[in-house]
C-alpha cells in the first residue's frame, strides 16, 4: 500500500511541474529589463547624463536675475537755511524703493563653453555604453541562473524517472520473497535504494527551488507563481574566429568604454588649455528707483528714477601663477594613461577571447560526445534491466547500470549547458549577446 501512494504521489507531483507556466528565454530577457534593479539604476543614470547635456546646462544661455529693495529710515535733523533760518525735524522719515532685471551673457570664453558642451555628449554617449555593459552582465548572469534552473529541472526528472524505477523493483522484489523466490536481503536492498534515491530527489527539488529564487531576484522579483524554464538549447551558428574576434575589437562595451574616456580626455586638454585665452562677457540693466522724504529740510520730497544700463566686459588672466599650465599638463598625462590602458586591453582582451573560443569549443565538443554516450548507457541500462527481469543478474549489478545511465544523464545535462554559458561568455566578449535570439 505504501508503494502504491507512493507513486500516486510521484505522478500527482509530475502533473504539477507539467502544469506551471513555461518561462521562456525569450521572456526571460523582457522581465529582466523592465524588472531588474540593477538595469533600473543604469537607465535613471543614463537619464542623467542626458539632462546634463541640455542647453539648459551648456553654459551657452544667458542668466537673468532680478533685485528688489525697500528701507525706511526715520531720524531727527537740525539744518540752517541760507537766510539765517534754523529749522528742526523731529522723527522726519525716509523711503526707498528699488527694483531692477540684470542680465548676463557670455560672449566668448577662450572655446571652454563648446569643449565643456562637447565633453558633457561624450560623457553621455560613455554612460549609455556603461548602461549597456550592465544589461549585458546581467543577461549573463540571468541565463546563468536561467539554465541552472534547467539543468536542475532536468536533473530532477532523472532523478525521478530512477526512482520509479528503483519503486517497481522493490515490489518485485517483495512479490518474489512473498512468493519463496528471492531472500528478505533482496527487499532490503530495494528499499535501501528507493530511500537513497527518494533523498536524492528531495536534494535536487530544494536546489531546484533555491535556483528558481535566484532567478526572480534576477528578474526583480516579477515572477509571483511558481514557474518552469524552457529545456531546449538551440546553439548558434558563429561566424569564423578571425571575423569575430574582428567585432569585438569594434563593440566589445570595455574596449568602447576606454575609447570613449579617450575622446573625452582630448577634449579635456582642449578645455584646459582655453584658460590661456581672454573672457568677453555682456552685461545688461533695467532699474527702478523711488525715494520719498518728508522731511522739511529735504530739497525733494519725492523722486523717481528709471533707466536701462548695458556694457561689455573683457577678462584676460595673463597669469595665475602657473595653474592653467599645470592642469593642462596632467590633463595631456591623462590622455597618455587612457592610450596605454587601450594597449593593455586589446593585449587583454585577445587573450579572454581566444580562452572564450577554445572553451566553447571543448564545451561543446564534451557535449556532443555526452550524448553519444548516453545512448550507449540507455543501451547497456535496456538490456541490463531484461536480463534482470530474468533472473540472468542480481540486484547489485542492475543498481549499477542504473546508476551508471543516471550518471550520463546527469553529466550529459552538465555539459549541454556549461556549453552553452560558454557560448554566451564568448558573445559576450565579442559585443554580440543582445543581438542573438534566445
Amino acid at each position: 500500500m505504501k508503494i502504491k501512494l507512493f507513486l500516486i504521489s510521484v505522478g500527482l507531483g509530475l502533473q504539477s511541474l507539467v502544469a506551471q507556466e513555461v518561462l521562456s528565454p525569450d521572456q526571460a530577457v523582457s522581465l529582466a529589463l523592465e524588472h531588474n534593479y540593477g538595469i533600473k539604476i543604469a537607465n535613471n543614470t543614463v537619464e542623467v547624463a542626458k539632462n546634463n547635456t541640455s542647453i539648459l546646462n551648456s553654459g551657452y544661455l544667458p542668466t537673468v536675475t532680478g533685485n528688489a529693495g525697500a528701507s525706511i529710515n526715520k531720524q531727527n535733523s537740525e539744518g540752517q537755511l541760507a537766510n539765517g533760518e534754523t529749522r528742526v525735524a523731529n522723527g522726519a522719515e525716509t523711503r526707498n524703493y528699488n527694483a531692477s532685471i540684470n542680465l548676463n551673457y557670455t560672449l566668448f570664453d577662450g572655446l571652454g563653453r563648446e569643449y565643456n558642451y562637447k565633453q558633457l555628449k561624450e560623457t553621455q554617449q560613455l554612460t549609455e555604453l556603461q548602461a549597456r555593459e550592465t544589461i549585458e552582465n546581467t543577461v549573463l548572469q540571468l541565463f546563468t541562473v536561467y539554465y541552472s534552473v534547467a539543468e536542475l529541472n532536468e536533473n530532477t526528472q532523472a532523478i525521478l524517472q530512477t526512482l520509479e524505477i528503483s519503486k517497481e523493483r522493490l515490489v518485485r522484489a517483495q512479490y518474489q520473497f512473498d512468493y519463496g523466490q528471492d531472500t528478505k536481503l533482496g527487499v532490503l536492498n530495494a528499499e535501501v535504494d528507493v530511500n537513497n534515491d527518494s533523498i536524492n530527489l528531495m536534494n535536487s527539488k530544494q536546489q531546484l527551488q533555491n535556483f528558481k529564487r535566484d532567478l526572480n531576484l534576477v528578474l526583480g522579483n516579477s515572477l509571483t507563481d511558481d514557474f518552469n524554464v524552457d529545456t531546449t538549447i538551440d546553439f548558434n551558428e558563429l561566424i569564423d574566429k578571425a571575423t569575430l574576434f574582428d567585432r569585438a575589437k569594434q563593440y566589445n562595451a570595455s574596449l568602447m568604454q576606454i575609447n570613449k574616456n579617450i575622446e573625452i580626455n582630448s577634449l579635456i586638454v582642449k578645455l584646459e588649455k582655453s584658460a590661456y585665452l581672454p573672457i568677453i562677457g555682456l552685461t545688461g540693466s533695467y532699474g527702478w528707483n523711488e525715494t520719498s522724504n518728508n522731511s522739511p529740510l529735504a530739497f525733494a520730497l519725492q523722486n523717481t528714477s528709471t533707466g536701462v544700463s548695458g556694457g561689455v566686459s573683457l577678462t584676460w588672466n595673463l597669469f595665475d601663477g602657473g595653474t592653467t599650465i599645470t592642469r593642462v599638463k596632467n590633463a595631456k598625462l591623462n590622455l597618455e594613461t587612457q592610450n596605454i590602458q587601450k594597449e593593455e586591453y586589446l593585449v587583454t582582451l585577445e587573450r579572454d577571447f581566444n580562452n572564450a573560443w577554445d572553451d566553447y569549443q571543448n564545451k561543446l565538443n564534451i557535449f556532443k560526445l555526452q550524448e553519444a554516450n548516453i545512448k550507449t548507457s540507455q543501451n547497456n541500462f535496456d538490456r541490463t534491466e531484461e536480463k534482470f527481469k530474468l533472473g540472468q543478474l542480481n540486484s547489485i549489478e542492475f543498481r549499477q547500470a542504473q546508476i551508471n545511465l543516471l550518471n550520463a544523464e546527469l553529466t550529459r545535462n552538465q555539459a549541454k549547458y556549461a556549453a552553452k554559458i560558454a557560448e554566451l561568455e564568448l558573445l559576450k566578449i565579442s559585443g554580440e549577446i543582445l543581438n542573438i535570439s534566445f
